[in-house]
């Protein structure tokens, strides 16, 4: 019997990269020594706005005017938001027809083996793209974006093999991915400036990709559907 499983937006990477980031090559810099404009300098540094990150990057998504930048090609291990990049994947073979939401992606034992953040597929459980989709979305589940690797490149390593020609392709230069869901690996390293790029780009050429990111709540396999308070 598979588990019923109940999905709550937890997926905080979605909301804080898809939302507020983009990339430009503007030199526009936001400095809070004033509250009203944008200058342009190359000399604010993180303690202006206070921040404890090692990187960060805060860019206007339509205009691709850079509002804040600090250390934003420093390399750092993504975790989760490597998802962003497997999402714009995902979102392009949908875009394009390659697949359907409505099609059934079966997991592999590979995929259930993942561990991490997941929501426990059994081996050749199957769930429709749409079903992946939202558990990828609200649940950061590494098994399902496993399996939508599967489905979409035949294997694990050829979808990872695409995730970096598209990185490439995006003048993703401080970026290497080694897997599609994040969990650490030698090497799988990407900065903030990259991630801004890419989550630009899923944001700007599937913008459908918010049907999945702003829900609240769902069910998977049959579960009821909660209300969940914060």
């Amino acid at each position: 019997m598979f588990r019923k499983i109940t999905l709550a937006f937890i997926s905080i990477f979605l909301i804080f990269f898809c939302v507020s980031f983009s990339f430009a090559s503007s030199s526009y810099i936001w400095s809070d020594t004033s509250n009203t404009n944008l200058i342009q300098t190359n000399n604010v540094s993180s303690t202006d706005l206070k921040l404890e990150s090692g990187g960060a990057v805060l860019i206007e998504q339509n205009t691709g005017t850079v509002l804040y930048d600090h250390n934003s090609h420093e390399k750092f291990r993504p975790a989760s938001v490597t998802k962003v990049m497997s999402l714009l994947l995902i979102m392009e073979a949908l875009d394009n027809g390659q697949i359907s939401l409505k099609d059934n992606v079966s997991c592999s034992s590979n995929a259930a083996s993942m561990g991490g953040s997941q929501i426990w597929l059994e081996e050749n459980e199957t769930l429709t793209v749409e079903e992946m989709l939202k558990a990828i979305c609200m649940n950061s589940a590494n098994d399902c974006v496993v399996a939508m690797a599967e489905f979409i490149a035949g294997s694990e390593e050829e979808f990872v093999n695409r995730m970096n020609t598209k990185a490439k392709e995006l003048g993703m230069n401080d970026t290497l991915f080694k897997n599609c869901h994040g969990l650490d690996e030698d090497e799988h390293l990407t900065s903030s400036y990259d991630i801004a790029l890419m989550s630009r780009e899923l944001l700007n050429k599937h913008p459908s990709i918010t049907k999945f990111t702003t829900i609240y709540m769902d069910s998977l396999r049959g579960g009821e559907t909660r209300t969940c308070k914060y």
